[in-house]
């Protein structure tokens, strides 16, 4: 029977009514308790690190997380980590650049509801995480919810309330799970030929913004003196506005004479950007150089940068390494 960690981070699935709202209430030991039917598959011990909002979540609890892994990496056949939907799909992407390579699954749940209520999607959830952390085919970082599998660095919460909240953008399911039977559809562990590896690691002086007509770029120069790196949602498949004035092309040059980073993404959630279509996309990338998100996520853009800022400061380095496939983030990467 495999050996299953629950780490706890707090989030809806573990909150409880208070007078100001509900708030992360719930124990990682009374958590499981709601799930017994899990000791059928597996034996589970729990690890209560974190019991916070996911709103507050931040880079350095995601060092936090892939720490108490590390920790216990060794011991444990898979972890599942319980954590809030708001700011899920940036941990899963910040994990899967933490934790690298991992034959053992890590898999990252939650629930729109508390565990707590009579009608919630947090049972299931839960049930069904510990039951893909325990499948020999399951590895590396990915989340589960409502009875999908989504790569860790392909997850985006696109509903509020509902159970189906999250998708896998620009990439298939890994797998379903129905009634605790796990049907893959990726079937690549095999794949696996460099051993586990962990970061420990993180630039967190990574900015975005997000383009709205007539945006002024001293916008751009005010980011440039407080960040080491931009990523930069324009409109459809990429570009910049080329106002009479110049100005966004100007502040863009700026950054890269500074030897900052700048990477263009889209705002549109499905199919990525290319700026090589128009003009106002291409001429700015062939002048400058800019990095290009293509079909990766906002999410894994923004943690992959982190990631990468934490390890070199090296322009090629940082180059090379965003348009190195981490845990299926990119697949499209034309001619760069």
């Amino acid at each position: 029977m495999k050996r299953i960690l629950m780490i706890a981070t707090g989030g809806t699935i573990a909150s409880k009514s208070s007078e100001s709202g509900l708030k992360p209430l719930i124990t990682s030991d009374e958590l499981l308790s709601y799930v017994p039917d899990a000791r059928r598959f597996c034996q589970a011990d729990t690890l209560q690190l974190l019991n916070i909002d996911s709103t507050n979540m931040q880079p350095r609890h995601w060092l936090m997380i892939a720490a108490a892994v590390k920790e216990h990496y060794d011991a444990y056949d898979g972890f599942v980590i319980c954590h809030g939907t708001d700011t899920m799909a940036y941990t899963a992407a910040a994990l899967s650049y933490l934790v690298q390579n991992s034959p053992k699954p890590i898999v990252i749940t939650g629930a729109q509801k508390p565990i707590d209520l009579e009608i919630t999607d947090a049972k299931t959830n839960l049930s069904d995480s510990l039951c893909f952390a325990s499948h020999d085919k399951a590895h590396g970082v990915t989340i589960v919810f409502d009875g999908k599998v989504i790569a860790g660095t392909r997850g985006k919460k696109e509903r509020t309330k509902s159970y189906n909240a999250f998708s896998s953008i620009n990439f298939p399911y890994i797998a379903t799970i129905q009634d605790q039977h796990v049907i893959f559809y990726l079937d690549d562990k095999a794949l696996l030929t460099t051993p586990v590896q962990f970061y420990d690691t993180l630039n967190s002086q990574v900015a975005l913004l997000k383009l709205i007509p007539s945006m002024e770029a001293g916008v751009l120069s005010y980011l440039a003196s407080h960040y080491d790196a931009v990523i930069i949602e324009s409109f459809g498949v990429g570009g910049l506005p080329s106002y009479e004035s110049g100005d966004f092309h100007e502040a863009i040059r700026q950054w890269i004479r500074d030897g900052k980073t700048v990477v263009m993404t889209t705002q549109v959630t499905n199919e990525g950007s290319n700026m090589s279509i128009y003009e106002v996309g291409k001429t700015i990338k062939q002048e400058l150089g800019l990095l290009e998100a293509y079909d990766m996520t906002l999410e894994a853009t923004v943690t992959k940068l982190m990631w990468i800022l934490g390890q070199t400061k090296e322009p090629r380095q940082i180059r090379d390494m965003f348009y190195q496939t981490v845990n299926r983030d990119i697949l499209y990467t034309a001619t760069w």
